[in-house]
């Protein structure tokens, strides 16, 4: 019987994976702060601690902290110790084992003209610590011979970020959006977990993992409001408008360090430009896209 250490088991992902792990038969080992939903509970504070991982044959490394802290704050600072220095402790860890390690496609720099986005397309350009500190991880986890998978906005049941962040921006009915609408990749959190349980076997290196077609940004948030029970009209903010006003959140943001921007550059990239991840790769080992906003109930 196959043993899978998955980090970060009491998070959104890192839940879903060691539930789908279990229900395959594998005895399921949660690393974290906190219990996962099956398995047995190994405690590991990522930010200080080198893990525990004997009886492990394969390790999924889904914990990350996430957010869009100040530049220069105490957040900033957490966040690296998790994402690269947690990711240094893990490795040292892991000894040899296998290690499927969860990036992000927050790590691309911007496609120009919305063009498909392959592995190899430069990893630069950060706007915020979760973009710098995901890349760094993932250098460490690469140049150690890890499969590295390049999710991008993933979602589902029990999303505790993308969508509760999302239904807050509705006000009085109307959702205001950066620029006009843009082709986006999204990925099922689903979608997500079948990788992680099959990439162990894959050759080491980067691979993105997404669902089966991009979407129209606004068709898709409809499509969100809609299997939430909410319907929004969408209005679009000038590009150049919500640039200004992001840096203006962002400078606000610094004489509270201790509070994210209520608006920042990263987010205004990540809404009004196009990003299409090309799933070629991963394909190309035997991983299927399975799941898409439409099997959420919401069209």
């Amino acid at each position: 019987m196959t043993t899978i250490a998955v980090t970060g088991a009491s998070g959104f992902c890192g839940s879903h994976l060691a539930t789908a792990a279990a229900a395959q038969g594998a005895q399921v080992l949660c690393l974290g702060r906190r219990p996962g939903p099956v398995g047995r509970h190994i405690p590991w504070d990522a930010a200080r601690e080198v893990p525990d991982l004997a009886g492990a044959d394969l390790v999924v490394h889904c914990a990350a902290a996430v957010g869009d802290p100040v530049p220069g704050s105490p957040a900033e600072a957490a966040m690296r110790a998790v994402n690269v220095d947690g990711t240094a402790r893990l490795l040292e860890a892991a000894a040899g084992r296998p290690v499927v390690w969860v990036s992000s496609a927050s790590v691309y720099a911007p496609a120009p003209g919305g063009l498909p986005i392959t592995e190899d397309h430069p990893v630069r350009g950060h706007l915020n610590a979760y973009g710098r500190t995901k890349a760094a991880g993932e250098q460490l986890a690469l140049a150690a011979g890890a499969v590295v998978l390049r999710p991008r906005a993933v979602y589902g049941p029990g999303d505790p970020h993308l969508v509760p962040r999302l239904l807050s921006r509705v006000r009085r009915g109307l959702l205001v959006l950066p620029g006009p609408s843009s082709r986006l990749s999204l990925t099922a959190v689903e979608n997500l977990t079948r990788a992680c349980l099959t990439a162990g076997d894959w050759p080491p290196g980067a691979y993105n993992i997404a669902d089966p077609t991009p979407y129209d940004r606004d068709t898709a948030i409809r499509t969100v409001l809609r299997a939430h029970g909410m319907r929004a009209r969408i209005r679009h903010l000038p590009l150049p408008l919500a640039e200004t006003a992001a840096r203006a959140a962002q400078a606000l943001a610094r004489l509270r360090p201790d509070s994210e921007p209520v608006l920042t550059r990263y987010a205004v990239q990540q809404l009004a430009h196009p990003v299409v991840l090309d799933v070629t790769k991963a394909e190309s080992r035997g991983w299927r896209a399975e799941r898409g906003l439409g099997d959420y109930g919401g069209g």
